[in-house]
């Protein structure tokens, strides 16, 4: 009786477990299938990539074709809008309005930023607030003021009306961006150049603004691509043809009877390739910048 009461005890000489049974055996708990990975990122880089395909697709096969492969491919269509239709003229505008726009704001938002991050004043956190809140202001609510600024300035028809406007848009945020990079900065590092008998702003050349290159990448590349995808400004504040900008140009291929697709998909592709070329050199520093940002030091 006593015998078949008793627990049943492990051999002792039984194997010992591998070492990575446990861990096995847990990821495989806490790890799904594979196939549930890659089935959905399948599907969304599919949903991704057909309308880029069907763009190409429009733009490089020949007019009156109907194949579902661009062949045999054909440049008539990025010569017909580059000569025909001005894309030429339209790009360097696009680009300047763009790198002009990206410059002003980084410029703006390093004073502005640094002061937010390293001087404490009344009503910060209220003027903080009231940044983030402009956000939320569209800018086609601003179109009337802004035009009659411009106006009174003599600035319509010019592209540095747009620059403006775009540089101002963009500013609260990436003066908020700036900020918090600029506070993972220790100010122990400032101090230490101010003792060797840097000034402040000497200090922050040297010391802090090399380590905010990850954040200027993320903040420039974002307010550059705002400004080269942006129509309402353009279409607003510059009459000129030889003035306006790539999508505003786009908006000139699309007829009221008709549309030459060719053309039109010809065109998105000359407006989409500066951007996928700026994202395929700074996407390390623009995933840095961010994940700086996101960590308060």
């Amino acid at each position: 009786m006593t015998a078949a009461l008793t627990t049943p005890q492990p051999a002792l000489d039984a194997p010992p477990a591998p070492p990575g049974a446990s861990r096995k055996r847990r990821r495989s708990y806490d790890e799904p299938p594979r196939w549930q990975i890659y089935v959905p990122l399948g599907v969304y880089l599919l949903f991704t990539l057909v309308p880029f395909y069907w763009m190409l697709l429009f733009a490089l096969r020949e007019p009156g074709s109907d194949s579902l492969v661009p062949w045999p491919i054909t440049g008539e269509h990025f010569a017909k809008v580059w000569n025909e239709r001005g894309f030429d003229t339209y790009f360097v505008n696009s680009m300047y309005v763009g790198i002009a726009s990206m410059l002003m704001t980084l410029l703006v938002a390093l004073s502005g930023g640094y002061a937010l991050a390293r001087f404490k004043f009344r009503m910060k956190m209220p003027f903080m607030l009231a940044l983030l809140c402009s956000q939320f202001i569209p800018g086609a609510l601003m179109l009337v003021p802004l035009f009659e600024i411009f106006r009174e300035l003599q600035l319509l028809n010019s592209l540095w009306s747009v620059i403006l406007a775009e540089t101002v848009f963009q500013l609260p945020l990436s003066m908020i961006l700036i900020s918090g990079f600029i506070r993972n900065v220790p100010p122990s590092l400032e101090e230490q150049a101010w003792v060797d008998g840097c000034t402040r702003l000497r200090a922050f050349l040297a010391v802090v603004l090399p380590l905010l290159r990850p954040g200027l990448v993320a903040v420039g590349s974002f307010a550059f691509v705002h400004s080269w995808n942006h129509f309402l400004f353009a279409l607003m504040f510059l009459n000129s043809q030889d003035k306006q900008t790539i999508p505003v140009g786009l908006n000139t291929l699309l007829g009221s009877d008709s549309v030459d697709l060719g053309a039109l998909a010809a065109g998105g592709v000359v407006a989409a390739v500066p951007v996928v070329i700026v994202f395929a050199f700074i996407q390390r520093w623009l995933i840095t910048g961010f994940s700086a940002g996101a960590v308060k030091g």
